[in-house]
């Protein structure tokens, strides 16, 4: 009889085979025998193994036995009707579970199937031919049903990437059309299923002055892009309503403190403003990578003094306004660490200086163009060692007249 017993702890696993392999739980020994039976005269080959208990099954399971289907006696000396599908496919639900009952008890097998079991035998009342296909059917309409769960769960991870992406990445909020060119990426890591929190958003306020933000919650997950998406929201109100400033980032903290779902979650960001005038801006940044200025004939990095990141020690940290000259048509480009802290070797990160390389050698391209250029080189470079496995958002401000005289 081809059966086997649970191992000892001291005994070789059973080794993954070509053939279908198939759990057979049951406690009577003579109706096992029917069943082995019912294997050797199948027209393909199978492998079965035998466990005479749920526990013993269970054994076999945590052992690393990955059988395709599973035959279960609902009448077990430690597993009765359906508590024994319920336990068999907590410990298995990848495999099939096709259900073994008496003449008498029909519905119970349609009990079990309503119950997720993919089918069910009447013990004695199974030619070899009906049992090899019940076994085949159940096995691909298992795989059937784990297929669209897998595409019900894309599908969901899309929706919820699409409204996260409307709110981590807004459509810039301009007073005037045509005095402003923004050109905006954001790339998800390599290993992230949804948005992470990375965020951005621009807005022009009724003095004409532009207000541009990015930034970058830690951890990933749904939860931290609703976080940045609130951060981002509760910016965006904050420049509306005339909040600038130190004590514009006071109240983000607020609003992170508030709405993190533990204490070691913070965020850095930077936040600048561009005068009317064009020559000027000032620049706040909380713990937040520096920006790169982009001229027609390079690119410089400008790291100015900056605070803590919001939520690291709450209410106490502090962040200097400073104040930088623009020459005339030069581009503001803030990104999040996800574009720099790429492995472009075993032990070598791009880092920043190596961003900059990059930038000043695309200094000739137009906004879109450029920022497109640093998001797929920075991927190429770390293509062999994992691509972009971090977030990345940048964004590129510059104003549009660049025939303004110096001021």
């Amino acid at each position: 009889m081809s059966t086997r017993r649970p191992a000892a702890p001291d005994e070789p696993r059973l080794p993954r085979t070509d053939e279908p392999t198939i759990l057979l739980v049951e406690d009577d020994a003579g109706d096992a025998l029917l069943v082995d039976e019912l294997v050797a005269d199948a027209g393909s080959p199978m492998h079965l193994t035998w466990a005479r208990s749920m526990r013993d099954a269970e054994a076999l399971l945590a052992e690393g036995l990955e059988p395709d289907c599973i035959l279960l006696d609902l009448h077990l000396p430690d597993a009765h009707g359906l508590e024994g599908v319920a336990r068999i496919q907590g410990q298995a639900g990848t495999a099939a579970v096709v259900v073994l009952t008496g003449l008498a008890e029909q519905g119970s097998g349609l009990a079990a199937v309503a119950a997720g079991a993919q089918d069910y035998l009447v013990k004695g009342r199974v030619e070899p031919e009906l049992f090899e296909r019940a076994v085949q059917y159940a096995i691909q309409r298992k795989q059937a049903e784990q297929a669209a769960a897998a595409l019900q769960a894309s599908q969901i991870r899309a929706q919820e990437n699409a409204r996260l992406e409307r709110g981590l990445l807004p459509t810039p909020m301009l007073a005037a059309s045509g005095q402003l060119d923004v050109a905006a990426r954001y790339r998800p890591g390599r290993a992230q299923s949804v948005l992470g929190g990375d965020f951005y958003d621009v807005v022009q306020t009724a003095d004409g002055t532009v207000h541009v933000l990015i930034g970058d919650v830690s951890g990933h997950g749904p939860d931290e892009a609703a976080l940045g998406v609130g951060l981002r929201i509760a910016w965006r109100t904050l420049v509306i309503s005339g909040a600038t400033g130190p004590e514009q980032l006071r109240l983000l903290e607020r609003v992170l403190v508030a709405e993190r779902t533990s204490a070691e979650v913070f965020a850095t960001l930077t936040s600048i403003e561009l005068d009317p005038d064009r020559r000027r801006m000032r620049v706040m940044r909380a713990g937040h990578p520096g920006v790169i200025l982009h001229h027609r004939d390079g690119a410089e990095l400008l790291e100015v003094e900056g605070g803590l990141a919001l939520g690291l020690v709450p209410g106490e940290a502090t962040w200097p306004v400073v104040e930088h000259r623009l020459d005339a048509g030069t581009g503001v480009v803030l990104f999040t660490d996800g574009l720099f802290e790429v492995r472009t070797g075993e032990r070598e990160r791009l880092g920043e200086q190596g961003l900059l390389d990059l930038a000043r050698g695309a200094a000739g391209l137009d906004a879109e163009e450029f920022v497109d250029l640093l998001v797929s080189r920075a991927g190429e470079l770390a293509e062999a060692h994992g691509g972009l496995g971090d977030d990345v958002a940048v964004i590129h401000v510059r104003w549009t007249d660049e025939n303004d005289e110096d001021a």
